[in-house]
C-alpha cells in the first residue's frame, strides 16, 4: 500500500502545480489590459489546460484509493507573491505578464521533470498521462515564450 501512497503523493504534486498555473493565470488576467485579447484567450486557454490535467491526474489517483489534493505548492504561492511584488514596480504590461507566466511555466516542467524521475514506480499508463501532459505543457511554454519574445522585439 505504501507504493501507491507514494505514487498518489507524485500525482497531487502535479495536481498542485497545475493548481498553480491556474491561479496564475487568472492572475495574468488581471494583469492585461482588456485591449489584449490575444493574450486574455491565451491564457484562459492553458487555465482550462490545466483543468483537463487536474482531471485526468485526480482520475488516477481515486482509482489508487487516495485523495486528491486540493491547494497549491509553496512555492507557488511564494510565485504569486513575487508577481504582485513585480507589478507594483512595473506596471501592469503585457511583458511583466509574459515573463512572470514563462517563470510559472518553468516551473511546471520542473514540477514534471522531478514526477518522471521519482524513485517511485511508475506504472506504464501513469508514465505516458505524465509524459503527455509535460509535452503539452512545453508547448504552452514555447508559446509563452514566443509571445514574450515577440513583444521585447516590438518594443524595442
Amino acid at each position: 500500500m505504501e507504493t501507491n501512497e507514494n505514487l498518489v503523493e507524485v500525482l497531487n504534486d502535479l495536481v498542485r502545480i497545475n493548481n498553480d498555473r491556474i491561479e496564475g493565470y487568472e492572475r495574468a488576467l488581471t494583469e492585461v489590459e482588456d485591449i489584449d485579447i490575444d493574450l486574455r484567450g491565451i491564457f484562459q486557454k492553458m487555465a482550462n489546460e490545466s483543468r483537463e490535467n487536474i482531471s485526468e491526474l485526480s482520475a488516477e489517483i481515486r482509482s489508487l484509493g487516495g485523495e486528491v489534493a486540493s491547494g497549491t505548492t509553496g512555492s507557488g504561492k511564494i510565485y504569486r507573491v513575487w508577481m504582485d511584488i513585480k507589478a507594483t514596480f512595473t506596471g501592469h504590461d503585457r511583458t511583466s505578464a509574459l515573463e512572470s507566466c514563462e517563470y510559472g511555466e518553468d516551473a511546471a516542467q520542473e514540477a514534471y521533470d522531478d514526477a518522471l524521475a521519482t524513485d517511485v514506480d511508475l506504472p506504464v499508463g501513469i508514465r505516458q498521462l505524465i509524459a503527455n501532459q509535460k509535452a503539452e505543457l512545453l508547448e504552452s511554454h514555447n508559446l509563452i515564450k514566443k509571445y514574450r519574445d515577440l513583444h521585447q522585439e516590438v518594443s524595442r
